[in-house]
């Protein structure tokens, strides 16, 4: 279901501005605002508490701060809009389902079929966050997408509580297994960011959050 959001958000206009001038610049045959108020729906669905336009633009911001490392930021931008554009948190599909949204609005809206190609491979891949050595836009996107795991311990626990509250339908104690599941997961890995810049700047920060978090689920359930 597609739900526009009663009240705009603050950065609706400048982020239309970012996608239109994104859009041209890629080569857009049709006009390119209409594409991106849809996504923004999507986005301001009311099932969403962290996965929201606040994501978006922070998962944006990011890749513009990490584009020097990227081969072609702007199919990473692109990424970006759509990773999550479709989003049921019930749901195991929503890569794929976002990968399939972003092959039919990218072809509408003329982009070319290698660009196109590039966005749905790097959408795919945030089922995992796993790029292969040398995969530099893969590399960026996924940093940009996990750069809240190494932000204050305050940020970080807002996420967490966001992400709590979209997986509300489910009860404490399998949430608790399964969230320290993937805690687990990311600790074991012997980077949590490929990209210089990234790692420099939040694998420690995202190791102590992580850890912290970790610590707590650990606790007997209240």
């Amino acid at each position: 279901m597609t739900v526009m959001p009663t009240e705009p958000h603050p950065a609706t206009d400048a982020l239309i501005d970012r996608w239109n001038v994104l859009l041209e610049r890629c080569g857009a045959t049709a006009a390119p605002e209409p594409y991106c108020r849809a996504l923004l729906a999507r986005w301001a669905e009311p099932q969403r508490r962290y996965h929201t336009t606040d994501h978006l633009l922070a998962v944006l911001d990011e890749v513009d701060l990490l584009a020097a490392h990227a081969q072609d930021p702007d199919a990473v931008r692109l990424a970006a809009w759509f990773h999550d554009a479709v989003y049921r948190p019930d749901r195991s599909e929503n890569e794929e389902r976002s990968a399939r949204l972003a092959i039919r609005a990218l072809g509408e809206a003329g982009l070319s079929a290698a660009l196109i190609a590039e966005v749905v491979r790097l959408v795919r891949l945030t089922v995992d966050h796993h790029p292969a050595p040398g995969d530099r836009n893969g590399e960026v996107l996924c940093d940009a997408d996990l750069a809240v795991l190494g932000r204050s311990p305050e940020a970080y626990a807002r996420y967490t509580a966001a992400v709590r509250a979209e997986y509300a339908f489910v009860p404490e104690d399998v949430f608790r297994r399964e969230r320290a599941a993937v805690l687990r997961q990311l600790l074991a890995l012997p980077a949590l960011y490929r990209t210089p810049a990234a790692h420099a700047r939040y694998d420690g920060p995202a190791r102590t959050n992580l850890a912290a978090e970790l610590a707590e689920l650990s606790k007997p359930v209240p």
